[in-house]
């Protein structure tokens, strides 16, 4: 989903899933090598959708 090298690809999606879903925190979107799967599990448990629905929505963007 988000390799190493990608900070400002992560910075831009950031931005947009703030602007689309405001109950996002900052803290719900920090970003940490070797931690994306559980980002992907805070952010689908707090959107109320699956982990493959957030991964779509991430890729949507």
């Amino acid at each position: 989903m988000i390799t190493s090298g990608t900070k400002g690809y992560w910075n831009e999606k950031k931005m947009k899933l703030r602007q689309k879903y405001p109950v996002l925190t900052d803290d719900d979107l920090c970003y940490s090598d070797g931690k994306e799967k559980v980002m992907l599990e805070i952010l689908s448990y707090k959107l109320g959708v699956t982990e493959h629905e957030m991964v779509r929505i991430l890729v949507d963007l």
